[in-house]
This record gives structure tokens, sequence and C-alpha cells, in this order.
């Protein structure tokens, strides 16, 4: 199976090529992401803890899905897809905003992502994929933001930079 290819942009989020996704990451490359937050009517944010055996980032905490957008691909197509692989759920996704940002691992690889953030809602429960999330629960957004300040090392590193874009967003705007 050929290695999925991550697009290559520029600051300006325009395309500029395509590069196997691993290589992206260990060359720190920018390239277009997207990250979904799903909320239920509680305003509670549904987290996924990433599957243990994930290449980097196993059983940490992060936002609802996230991954990369395909060729020719919209980023609500993107991030419907990938709900709907991860957590086995589709729900009508708006796009919030993007944003850039580098965020190195322990591993020796690097997110270097220019992130569209999205946001859906939805009350049920998910039917996980096992091989791409290990559990997942609703938190309210609040909690997130101090069980954060108070455990880091349990949430992924990029969920750390992404939410806090997110709740400065939801400080600014009414949803």
């Amino acid at each position: 199976m050929e290695e999925e290819k991550v697009i290559l942009v520029n600051e300006n989020d325009e395309p500029i090529g395509l590069m196997p996704k691993m290589e992206a990451h260990e060359k720190g490359v920018l390239h277009r992401a997207f990250s979904v937050f799903v909320l239920n009517e509680a305003n509670e944010i549904m987290l996924q803890q990433r599957a243990a055996q994930k290449y980097h980032s196993p059983l940490l905490w992060t936002n609802t899905t996230c991954s990369h957008q395909r060729e020719r691909e919209s980023n609500i197509q993107a991030g419907t897809r990938r709900l709907r692989e991860e957590m086995g759920f589709t729900t009508e996704l708006k796009e919030l905003f993007s944003f850039i940002y580098k965020a190195p691992f322990d591993n020796g690889l690097t997110e270097h992502e220019l992130d569209h953030v999205m946001i859906g809602y939805y009350n049920g429960e998910p039917e996980i994929n096992r091989d791409e999330a290990e559990s997942w629960k609703w938190m309210a957004i609040d909690a997130v933001k101090e069980d954060m300040q108070e455990h880091p090392e349990q949430y992924t590193v990029w969920f750390r930079i992404i939410f806090d874009e997110f709740y400065h967003y939801l400080e600014e705007h009414k949803l």
C-alpha cells in the first residue's frame, strides 16, 4: 500500500506539492491539516484517546479527530471522512479558523501544519475504530483547560496548542 501523502502549502495555504506523510514529519515541512472538535448539547467536547499502537503520541488524549486532507479533498470532506473512519459517525461540520503551528515530538518527528479547525455537534456515542482510538469521553471545555494545565503530559502536543486557539476563538465568538 502506498504511503499517504500530505499537501505541502505556503503560509497562504496555497498548495506547492505533495510529500509522503512520514517524510513531511521527518523534515518538518509546512503542510495542510485539520482538527475537528465535536461538542454535545451540554457544550462538552468529545475527546479521543489515541490507540496504543500509534507510532507517536499513543494513549494520549486529543480532540475528536484530526488528520490531513487528501489531494482534491475539501477541508469539510476530509474532516467528515476522518470522523467516520476514527469515531464511526458523521455530523455536519463548520470551519471556524485556520492557523500555523510547529510542534516537535520526542521521537524526532515534527508537526508543522496549517491547521483548519472545524466544529460539529453530536449527542450520541461513537463506535470507535480500535486501530485509531483506545477510548473516548465527553469533557466540559473549562474542565479540559484545567486538566491540561494540571496534567499536560496526558494530552497530545498539538492538542495543547490547538485547544488554546480554540478556547480563545470561543471567548471572542458566539457559536
